[in-house]
Order: structure tokens, then sequence, then C-alpha cells
């Protein structure tokens, strides 16, 4: 009897500690995986972003707040108010009478969009009026992580001479009133670097960016070569006066972007310039051919998150493209080839050109004149090499394999697909990528 409760004693036990055998090594199994086979860390992802627009606090017709909303709802994912000489900051009051710009139809809209507590009027001098909503009250409401972020801008609006010359800052921290300089080259050098004083005292990444520099006729290629902080511009605006084509005096914006490489890779050793796609917007009531409306232009961003740190970093790494409708699943690079990957719609074809200036290219160039023979103060004729087609690869995986003489090579995909707002009658939707230096 003794012998056998012994005998099931020691079976018992010995099946409880199995047991607890298996136990451990099943803890120990999965902390070993656990330790062994770490989760990947999210990588870096495109964010789609406009770094120019106007509202009424300056000369656009529509609320910041509305504004806001409407680059959130059609999938933006970050947005610079950047209004002329100042930020949305402060106390400001704008009249809605029915023939301003900020009631009527616009205020209707916007009351019935937010509701009534969110729009604070008063009486002054006999005039109703509305408080536009700042950055810090607009935050709340649309800030949203890995989905929306406003960011502070200002557009520097500065001139000299006849020349008009406007550089938007992104992530300021506070206003920067415009610098005159004793020519259009050091207008734009002097504010450059304004920002970068400005990002230097507040620890701040900040970037700032040439605007439409066809506006008015206001900068020419030669204006820009040798501004040693120029590193971004628009090479595409979509505000209906900017002349981003040029005409048959003037070059285009594209034509200038390839003289600014060329002059400043192969002759004067300076850095490279990136070019961005923007809106420009002003105009978000009636939409069409000639408006100043939202949705033209944009940027892509490839960043680890959605902050603005994060967001100018890789911009200015070159870590971006510009677009008009165009949408890249990757840009990758290695030693030898530059390969896109397009994501492709149905029913839509895609060109792209890769676009190269090499080695041993002359820069010589010659001025353009009137037809009386009077030089124009123009940016002047350069040759074919400059900015030349090398390649033109059709469908969704272009790619180009660089032969070591380019000083640089850049990617435009042209899409058959016309654009729904088009800046130009007849626009398709194009991207551009950013030039890299093989």
């Amino acid at each position: 009897m003794i012998t056998g409760m012994s005998h099931s004693i020691r079976k018992l036990v010995a099946a409880v500690a199995a047991i607890v055998v298996l136990a451990i090594t099943l803890v120990l199994g999965h902390n070993r995986a656990a330790s062994d086979e770490p989760p990947a860390p999210a990588g870096p992802r495109w964010w789609k972003g406009n770094l120019h627009t106007h509202s009424l606090w300056s000369d656009g017709d529509d609320y910041p707040d509305m504004i806001a909303d409407w680059y959130k709802s059609h999938g933006y994912h970050f947005l610079a108010l950047t209004e002329h000489n100042r930020l949305a900051v402060g106390e400001r009051w704008v009249d809605v009478g029915d023939k301003t710009k900020a009631g009527g139809a616009a205020l209707e809209k916007y009351a019935k969009r937010f509701g009534p507590s969110w729009v604070e009027r008063r009486e002054a001098m006999g005039k109703p009026q509305v408080r536009l909503k700042t950055l810090v009250d607009m935050r709340p409401k649309f800030d949203e992580e890995d989905r929306f972020l406003l960011v502070p801008g200002e557009e520097i609006t500065h001139r000299y001479a006849k020349a008009p010359v406007h550089l938007n800052a992104i992530n300021l921290r506070e206003v920067i009133q415009p610098t005159d300089g004793d020519s259009v080259s050091e207008t734009i050098r002097v504010n450059y670097r304004a920002v970068a004083e400005q990002s230097k005292k507040k620890a701040t990444r900040m970037i700032a960016f040439v605007n439409h520099p066809n506006f008015g006729w206001g900068l020419r290629a030669e204006d820009m070569v040798m501004t040693d902080e120029l590193k971004f511009f628009e090479v595409f605006n979509g505000h209906s006066g900017v002349r981003n084509y040029g005409d048959e005096t003037h070059a285009g914006t594209e034509r200038v972007w390839d003289i600014l490489l060329a002059l400043r890779l192969g002759k004067h050793r300076l850095n490279i310039v990136y070019g961005l796609g923007t809106d420009d917007a002003h105009a978000y009531h009636q939409f069409g051919l000639g408006k100043t409306n939202p949705g033209r232009g944009w940027v892509m961003v490839r960043a680890k998150s959605l902050d603005a740190d994060s967001i100018l970093r890789a911009m200015d790494a070159g870590d971006f493209y510009a677009s008009s409708g165009v949408t890249l699943d990757d840009v990758k690079r290695d030693a030898k080839t530059l390969r896109l990957t397009i994501r492709a719609e149905a029913g839509v074809t895609y060109s792209t050109q890769f676009i190269a200036t090499m080695r041993g290219a002359r820069f010589d160039s010659e001025p353009r004149r009137d037809k009386e023979g009077k030089e124009l103060n123009v940016t002047r004729i350069y040759g074919d090499e400059i900015g030349k087609i090398v390649s033109v690869v059709d469908g969704a995986a272009p790619s180009y394999t660089f032969t070591g003489q380019e000083l640089y090579v850049r990617a435009k995909v042209i899409s058959s697909r016309p654009h729904p707002n088009p800046y130009a009658k007849g626009d398709v939707e194009v991207a551009w990528t950013q030039p890299l230096q093989p």
C-alpha cells in the first residue's frame, strides 16, 4: 500500500515537473524569439503638403480654418499658411459686410461648417466683424498625429527697384520684416540670412525658398546663380499670374532651374538647388482656369514622422519631389542607376524624361535682344547642352543608368491625364524629381 502510494506520488511529481519544464521552455522560447527578432521600426513614408497658401490674414478670400479644413479633407498631411509679411498670430478682426471678402457667402459657409459658437463676432465703429483664428487656435482642431500638421510660415514680400523678390520662410517663430539689398541677388541673400539667423537663435529647423521667379518677370537665372544661400525655389506655382512657362523672351522656370544647376555645379562649385511645387492659393470660392485655387501643386516628402523637423530635414536632404498630380511610390538611386516607381492609374499613360547637363558642357551665353537689337534684362540664352533630355522612358517603372559624366540628373514624369483644375489650359499631371549628382 505504501509502495503503491509512493509510486503514484512519483508519477504525479514527474508530471508536474514536466509541465513546469514545458512552461519554462515556452516562456524562454518566447523571450528569445522576441529578443532575436525585434519588430522592424517603421520606416519613412511619403507625406503630401503645400507650403504656399494665403488666407484672410493677408490677401486670400477665405478664413484660415476653412482653408486648413479643405487641405485636410483633400488628403494633404501638412500645410503652411504663408501670409505676406506676417504670421497668423495675435488678434485680428475683419469686416464682414455683404461686400467684403470675409462677409456674404464666405461667412455663411464658415458659420455652417464650424457652428456659431466657433465664430467670434463683434461690432466696431458700426461695422460687424469676425475674429480670425490664429495658428494656436486652430492646432487643437486640425493637428492630428500621423494625419495632419499645421506649420507656421511667412511670405517675405519685397522688391528691388521694380523686381518683386518674394521668399517663403517655413517654421518661423517670429515675423521677419523684409530687408533691403543693393541688387536683386543681394536682396535674396540678406532675407535668406534673416531666416538662417532666426533658425540659429531659436534652435529650430527652418527653410526658405524663392517664390515664383517669373512673377512680374522679377528674377533672372543670373540673379540666383551666385546666391550661396539658395537651396530651394518654386519650379511650379499654381497661381495663374506667375508665368511658369515663360514666353518668347523669358525663360520658363524649368529652364531657369537647369541653368542654375549647370552653372552652380559645373562652373561655380556651389550647392544644388531643389524644386518645389506649390499652390500659392488665394481663391477658395470659385474654381476654374484663371482662378488662384488650391490643389494644383504640392510636395511629397519622404520622412520618418509627421512633424516639422522631420519634414524639413528630409527636404534639406532632397528626399522629396514636386507634383501636380502624378504620384510616385518610390524614387531610388544606387551608384549606377536612378529608378522611379509610378503609381499608375487605369487608362493613363506615363512618359518620363531624364534631364541632365554633362561635364564639359559650354556655359557661355548671349543676351536676348528686342526687335531694335537692345539688350533685354532677362535670363540670357544658353546652349542646348544645358538641361538636355538624355533619355525618354515610357511606362510605370522608368530608370536611367548614369554614365558618370552628368553634372546632375533629374526626372520629369508626364502623364496623359488632364489636370482637373489646371494652372494653364491644356496642362496634364506631372511630377518632378530632385536633381541627383552621380
